[in-house]
C-alpha cells in the first residue's frame, strides 16, 4: 500500500511516499518559494539496499503559481521515467496530510470527509498561518488522487489528553464554553513520535518522558505512558520556549503596554512577537548555526541569546518533573535538539539533583539514530531521538485504516 505524506505550508510543500508496511520512504522532497517565478523543488529517491542515502536527487527551478502547479509537478517526478517510483498517481492508496490545529474536534486521525473541511476552515482564526495552507494541500490532493483515501493527523491531537487543570486559563468561563480560549499545544506528531521511540529503547511504557522539540518554532512536553500531560505552547504557538522569531512566554503587561502608550497596532504586535523576536529579536540572527558562530565569534548578544534559551528549558524541565512525579528521561529533537550540542549542555548544567548527568564527550559527538548522552551515573536518561513527523503521520494513517 503506497501512503503519501502531505506537510502543506503557506509557501512550501514536504513530502514522502512509503510503500507501506515498509517504514522507510520511497522517495522524498520539498517544494519551495510557491507563487515565485523561481520556485524550487528537491526530489530524492532512495535505494532500497541503503535506505539512507539517495540513488538519484534532482533539484528543479521553475515558476510554480500554486499549490496545485507545485502538487503536479511532484506528481509528474513520482512517475516519470527513470526515476519515478510509481505507475500512476491511482497507485496511491492513502494521502496524509498534516494539519496544525485540530481544536477540540478531533484528538484522533480522522478520515477527511466534507464536514471535516469544515471544521478545519472554522479553525482559521486559530492558526492563520496554517490551517488555511494545510486545507489547501487537502483540496489539491483531493484533485490529483481522487480514487485515495485522505486523511488528517492533527498537531494539536496528542494534546488533548491534558487534563483540565492544564488546559485551561483563568479567565471568565464564557471564552472557554463560547469561545474555547485555552491551551491547545502544538508539535504533537513529533512528540508522539519521539516519546514513543525513547519508552521502546527504555523498555518502559510508563516511561516518564520530557520531551524538547527545538526547532525554528520549540515547545516542550510532558509525557507519561505515552499521554501528554503538558505541554509548553498554548492557545497558539507563542507561548513557552525562546524560538527562532518567536517570543515565547511574555507577562501579558507587555502586550496592554505595546497596544497602550506605544500605540502598536494589534497587526503590528502580532508581526512583533511572531516575525521579530525570539533568538532574533536578541541577536540579529533566526538560525542558531549562525548565532553559534557569533558565540564563537565572541559576540556578547549570542552568549546572552544562548544563556536565555537554555534557561527557559531548565525552567520546563523542572516544572515538568514536578507535573510527571519523577523522570526517567529528557528526551531532545527536532533541528537544533538534534544538532547543537552547546544548548543540551546548557540545558541540562546544574541538574544532576534531578539524576540528569551530562557525558560531555557523548553529547559532541554527531551519530546518527537514537543515542544516550548521560553519564553512566546518570539515575535519568538524557536522550537524543531524531524526530520524523512523516513516519508518524504514515503509521497513523495506517493505524486508522486497520481499524
Amino acid at each position: 500500500m503506497h501512503i503519501f505524506v502531505i506537510n502543506s505550508g503557506s509557501s512550501s510543500i514536504k513530502y514522502q511516499l512509503f510503500c507501506w508496511p515498509i517504514e522507510r520512504p520511497v522517495c522524498s522532497g520539498l517544494v519551495e518559494r510557491i507563487g515565485a517565478e523561481q520556485a524550487t523543488i528537491t526530489h530524492k529517491v532512495f535505494a532500497v539496499d541503503a535506505p539512507d542515502t539517495p540513488a538519484t536527487e534532482q533539484r528543479l527551478t521553475l515558476p510554480l503559481p500554486n499549490h496545485a502547479a507545485g502538487l503536479r509537478e511532484v506528481v509528474r517526478l513520482l512517475t516519470a521515467a527513470p526515476g519515478g517510483v510509481i505507475q500512476d498517481p491511482a497507485d496511491i492508496a492513502v494521502v496524509g496530510h498534516r494539519v496544525v490545529h485540530g481544536g477540540e474536534a478531533f484528538a484522533v486521525t480522522t478520515l477527511i470527509t466534507e464536514a471535516v473541511k469544515v471544521e478545519i476552515r472554522r479553525l482559521f482564526a486559530l492558526a492563520p498561518l496554517h490551517n488555511p495552507a494545510n486545507l489547501l494541500g487537502i483540496e489539491v490532493a483531493e484533485q490529483l488522487f481522487p480514487q485515495a483515501r485522505q486523511v488528517a493527523v492533527f498537531d494539536t491531537a496528542f494534546h488533548q489528553t491534558l487534563p483540565e487543570y492544564a488546559f485551561r486559563y483563568a479567565l471568565p468561563e464564557a471564552l472557554y464554553t463560547e469561545q474555547r480560549i485555552r491551551k491547545y499545544g502544538f508539535h504533537g506528531t513529533s512528540h508522539q513520535y519521539v516519546a514513543a521511540q525513547a519508552a521502546a529503547y527504555l523498555g518502559q511504557p510508563d516511561a516518564r518522558l520530557i520531551t524538547v522539540h527545538l526547532g525554528n518554532g520549540c515547545s516542550v512536553a510532558a509525557v507519561r505512558a505515552g499521554k501528554s500531560l503538558d505541554t509548553s505552547m498554548g492557545f497558539g504557538p507563542l507561548a513557552g520556549l525562546v524560538m527562532g522569531t518567536r517570543s515565547g512566554d511574555l507577562d501579558p503587561s507587555v502586550l496592554l503596554h505595546l497596544l497602550g502608550p506605544l500605540g502598536y497596532s494589534p497587526e503590528q504586535v502580532s508581526t512583533l512577537l511572531n516575525k521579530e523576536s525570539g533568538m532574533l529579536g536578541l541577536t540579529g540572527r533566526s538560525d542558531m548555526r549562525d548565532i553559534g558562530a557569533a558565540l564563537t565569534a565572541g559576540d556578547a548578544r549570542a552568549q546572552l541569546a544562548y544563556d536565555l534559551y537554555a534557561y527557559r528549558i531548565r525552567q520546563y524541565i523542572g516544572a515538568y518533573v514536578a507535573v510527571l512525579g519523577g523522570l526517567d528521561a529528557v528526551v531532545f529533537t527536532a533541528g537544533v535538539g538534534e544538532n547543537d550540542a552547546l544548548v543540551r549542555r546548557l540545558a541540562c548544567q546544574d541538574m544532576a539533583f534531578f539524576g540528569l548527568e551530562l557525558d560531555e564527550a557523548a553529547n559532541q559527538q554527531r551519530v546518527p539514530g537514537l543515542r544516550e548522552i548521560n553519564l553512566p551515573t546518570s539515575r535519568a536518561k538524557i536522550l537524543v531521538v531524531p524526530t520524523n513527523e512523516e513516519l508518524e503521520i504514515a503509521r497513523q494513517c495506517a493505524a486508522l485504516l486497520a481499524e
